[in-house]
């Protein structure tokens, strides 16, 4: 696994394992379901450093660092750009409130980016370069996927904990 996808599941997994999901407080029925009554019932943490300033993420099923399937929850601000970038696994965005642009690429082209509001989904491939990016709103959005889940950005540089070193 590369330096970044090792940064983005050593943050998910102290998520886990710091109560950081949105079950913590019993939602587990003794056999593996989870159950989010609604989504104030999400616990919310500061993303890990390859994400953008201001991104929360919530663990709700799931480890990503390990095999099998994991379901997040992720608040980016207003005005976020994650950078072209691709995953190790599929995943899946469904996009709960607010609204993002999404764009396939190795590079950013904002004329072509797609706004996806509430309720839109998109299915992305393993290793499908993507970009994404807010305006003047911020969202909330779900990823489901399978692990071991990483992120990898194109172009190195624009991994945001580089500029943190």
């Amino acid at each position: 696994m590369r330096h970044p996808a090792r940064l983005i599941a050593a943050s998910l997994m102290a998520l886990a394992a710091g109560g950081g999901s949105g079950f913590a407080q019993g939602g587990h029925d003794g056999h593996g379901a989870v159950t989010l009554p609604d989504a104030a019932a999400a616990t919310y943490q500061k993303g890990p450093p390859n994400l953008p300033k201001g991104t929360q993420i919530s663990l709700v099923s799931g480890d990503p660092s390990k095999p099998g399937p994991f379901v997040l929850r992720v608040k980016f601000p207003a005005d976020t750009v994650i950078a072209p970038h691709t995953h190790s696994e599929a995943e899946t965005l469904t996009i709960l409130s607010g609204s993002i642009y999404h764009e396939h690429g190795r590079t950013i082209d904002k004329a072509a980016g797609k706004e996806l509001r509430a309720g839109g989904f998109v299915y992305l491939p393993k290793d499908m370069p993507h970009s994404l990016w807010t305006t003047d709103q911020p969202v909330e959005l779900q990823v489901n996927g399978s692990g071991p889940f990483g992120l990898n950005y194109i172009n190195p540089a624009d991994d945001p904990s580089k500029a943190a070193n």
